[in-house]
């Protein structure tokens, strides 16, 4: 018998465990059996589980889960910079850092708060970071789980200072698949690219759909930065 959703507690459904670093990390879940797993080092969604328990995100055997080193896999958080488009490191600091829960975020808006379980979280720049990056931010990310298991990413940024700054930012999602020759990534025809493979060239994507023939392929196709 499936629970009303009236009365599921969404605290009592987000589970606060550490990992073997010693570093917070939230599972969420639902009435129905999915999950989803959050760790306070790089605010990074580390797994996503539907009602099955089928995993859903791939990370790398040969990632390091050891801050300041950035997870490979789940879904990192590229904040304030995206891939090499700028003079910070790769895909800029946030993937790289604790960070804090956020006990009082300001409210989302009615169509954003649909989550049936999730976690706020916060990240401020410390000393160091504006050394490199010399702004003032908050960074507030909520990740939410739905009745219907589906995984929500809320990102907003906040300007403390009021003196203008620019930003790149992603989700860069490892997505768990079975046969890579049966992925299609529909959408971005028409849109430009900067290709990291041609010195950062500008190109229009030409094709209705980008398709992958073996995993050997995907690396040149990632160096694709719309």
């Amino acid at each position: 018998m499936r629970h009303s959703a009236a009365v599921w507690d969404y605290r009592a459904a987000t589970e606060i465990t550490k990992d073997w670093n010693g570093i917070n990390q939230f599972l969420l879940r639902n009435p129905q059996g999915a999950s989803a797993r959050v760790s306070l080092h790089g605010g990074q969604v580390t797994s996503w589980r539907n009602e099955h328990g089928e995993e859903l995100l791939f990370t790398s055997s040969k990632a390091i889960f050891k801050p300041p080193k950035a997870m490979r896999g789940g879904i990192p958080i590229c904040f304030p910079q995206f891939g090499n488009c700028g003079s910070l490191e790769q895909h800029g600091f946030a993937r790289n850092k604790i960070w804090t829960v956020d006990d009082n975020p300001p409210p989302l808006h009615p169509n954003d708060s649909h989550g049936i379980s999730f976690v706020d979280l916060l990240l401020k720049p410390s000393e160091e970071d504006q050394k490199g990056w010399p702004h003032s931010f908050e960074f507030r990310l909520r990740v939410s789980l739905t009745t219907d298991g589906d995984l929500i990413l809320i990102s907003r940024v906040r300007n403390i200072n009021g003196k203008p700054f620019s930003f790149s930012f992603a989700y860069h999602t490892y997505l768990s698949v079975s046969d890579i020759s049966e992925v299609r990534i529909e959408g971005l025809e028409t849109l430009d690219y900067l290709d990291n493979l041609c010195q950062r060239e500008r190109f229009t994507e030409q094709g209705d759909a980008i398709t992958f023939e073996s995993e050997s392929l995907i690396m040149k196709k990632s160096g694709h930065m719309l």
